[in-house]
């Protein structure tokens, strides 16, 4: 599942061909008129938003922010240890500057999806002077537009046991307050960013979830303990369709996140629905069900303080080639249909939005 969500690159994209999909004046009318909202934001993927306009236009309609699909991480940023490539990460950049959007930066460190040098750089100082030359780096260029980030995103093994983290990820050559260093080269970056360290699989009642939940709720009270700058939690969100919500679990993991004084986020919403009915309504009104105990029990102690979908139309979802329906049928993961039309899921997305940001 990893490596098919992020990885997945449908060709090259020009920056040029992204042209304006709907006036500035309109879409800063749509936000101001959301203002007391938390803000809703989608994944933007380059080669989808050149090839289609549609998803443009949906995404000024509907989004107060974006966050990029493949254009910020190292396999894209990095191809040498000297060499930065901002081509693709601009362009998204300039499509929401041109639309007044803001950004969520995603990600500055992550285990995945890194150039195939990063594998032999060794451990000690260097790993940890490479990843603060990337971290400023990166913040540095995009600080007017990107004001949240997934300063470490996916800190915790599937099958946690008595780990906290992914020891065996490159940046723990920096040593073991990596992640803290890491979130404190942030800070110092720009103090007024919204850091945050962002997780999946930790909503659900089966499986590995209450083990990875607890083991996610370890790694941040350490964090805190040693007085890292984490500032946020993300849930992903990558609900897989007919597992139960932890509803009573989450909603008690994310009131004491707030305790702490920390916001917490949904980065990176959608279903994956292989396995529902096929009838729309009927598989509509299980995935609805489920979105809806997941934002109930995430926005346990206060309101969430954004919520992303990982894209906004079903046409243009990892899901429908990582996840195809056996039927034949169309995947229905996100609050867009295959046409642009609204499915029930974004008036749920709404009603937690309106709960207050």
């Amino acid at each position: 599942m990893r490596i098919g969500r992020r990885n997945f690159m449908g060709g090259a994209a020009s920056a040029g061909l992204l042209h304006a999909v709907a006036g500035p004046a309109f879409a800063a009318a749509q936000r101001k008129a959301a203002s007391k909202t938390a803000p809703y934001g989608a994944a933007v993927y380059l080669p989808d938003l050149t090839a289609d306009s549609r998803i443009g236009e949906a995404v000024v309609k509907y989004c107060s922010r974006i966050t990029p699909v493949t254009e910020m991480k190292w396999e894209v940023l990095r191809p040498s240890a000297e060499v930065f490539d901002f081509a693709a990460a601009d362009a998204i950049a300039n499509f929401a500057r041109q639309h007044k959007l803001s950004m969520h930066g995603h990600p500055l460190i992550w285990y995945a999806s890194n150039a195939p040098w990063l594998a032999s750089i060794g451990g000690g100082v260097k790993v940890e002077k490479l990843m603060e030359t990337h971290i400023v780096t990166v913040m540095e260029r995009y600080k007017d537009v990107i004001h949240s980030w997934d300063v470490v995103n996916e800190p915790i093994p599937d099958v946690p046991g008595n780990v906290r983290a992914r020891r065996d990820a490159w940046y723990y050559g920096a040593g073991p307050d990596a992640i803290k260093k890491a979130f404190e080269i942030a800070h110092a970056v720009d103090p007024k960013a919204q850091l945050v360290l962002n997780e999946y699989d930790v909503e659900f009642a089966a499986e590995k979830s209450p083990a990875k939940r607890a083991a996610f709720r370890d790694l941040i009270l350490e964090l805190l303990e040693k007085g890292a700058p984490i500032n946020a939690v993300g849930l992903q969100g990558h609900l897989r369709g007919g597992w139960p919500i932890a509803k009573d679990e989450l909603a008690a993991f994310t009131a004491e996140m707030r305790s702490y004084g920390l916001a917490v986020l949904v980065t990176e919403l959608d279903v994956m629905d292989q396995t529902l009915p096929a009838p729309e309504a009927e598989r509509d009104m299980l995935i609805n069900g489920q979105v809806r105990e997941f934002l109930e029990a995430a926005s346990a102690g206060g309101a969430l303080s954004s919520i992303t979908t990982w894209g906004i139309s079903d046409q243009y979802s990892w899901i429908r080639w990582a996840y195809p329906r056996r039927d034949g049928t169309a995947n229905r993961p996100l609050p867009l249909d295959w046409s642009f039309n609204e499915k029930p899921m974004m008036a749920i997305i709404n009603e937690f939005r309106n709960r207050g940001a």
